[in-house]
């Protein structure tokens, strides 16, 4: 089966080749792509220098849009969709991939360790917004999800074209999640040991987490009005 990793990057610049590495590591990801957001640093140039394809688009359209770009132009039947600022430890995505492939879940889910979601808490706020989706995925599927804003995530194609592809926006993930299960797919959160940056409790973690909570309301708003997550 052909798995092609999609990278979603907004101003990675510093972290976006740790990141290409650390996928590199991934035996099974036969294409690696990432999506250049709108970036205002060099993180596009980076990414060419690593000799991946690199997907231009402008202006910025979000995670959402930004997952569409790369989906619409890549042909694969299981995509390993990861964050661009997971640096080296992008390399466990192989472990969100073993799943799928053995045809045991359409999509996994990487969920961190007590200690990880721990540090996870003081670097990325007060939980609010993750609690909030937490619940927001069990009112409408009736199912526990203990990870439900993690972006790293392996799914096979035929979860997206039924789907029509990635909602737009923070609101990809919680609409990813009740589509496929709305639609009868299996899913999987698996542990994994990967870290990422974290946005902190400042104004600027603040106006993240707002914006975050905003798109997750819309999402779950367009998931009662159509069933999935187009």
């Amino acid at each position: 089966m052909r798995v092609a990793a999609l990278i979603p990057a907004f101003n990675e610049e510093d972290l976006i080749l740790e990141t290409i590495k650390g996928v590199r590591n991934i035996p099974e990801v036969d294409e690696i792509v990432v999506i250049n957001d709108g970036s205002q640093d060099g993180t596009g140039a980076m990414a060419q220098t690593a000799q991946v394809r690199v997907i231009d688009i402008y202006p910025n359209r979000g995670k959402g849009g930004a997952l569409n770009a790369g989906w619409r132009e890549t042909r694969a039947d299981i995509y390993l969709l990861l964050d661009a600022d997971l640096g080296e430890t992008a390399a466990y995505g192989s472990q969100l991939l073993a799943p799928v492939l053995n045809g045991e879940a359409h999509m996994t889910i990487a969920e961190f360790s007590p200690n990880q979601a721990g540090l996870e808490s003081k670097k990325m706020g007060f939980g609010i917004v993750r609690r909030f989706a937490a619940f927001g995925l069990w009112f409408y599927t009736r199912q526990i999800f203990t990870s439900p804003l993690s972006g790293q995530r392996a799914v096979r194609a035929c979860v997206l074209d039924s789907l029509g592809g990635f909602m737009e926006g923070f609101g990809v993930e919680v609409g990813l999640t009740v589509g496929a299960v709305q639609e009868g797919y299996m899913i999987l959160e698996i542990p994994v040991s990967m870290e990422h940056r974290g946005h902190g409790r400042g104004v600027k973690g603040f106006l993240h987490r707002g914006r975050q909570l905003i798109h997750i309301c819309k999402a779950l708003w367009k998931c009662r009005e159509g069933g999935n997550s187009r």
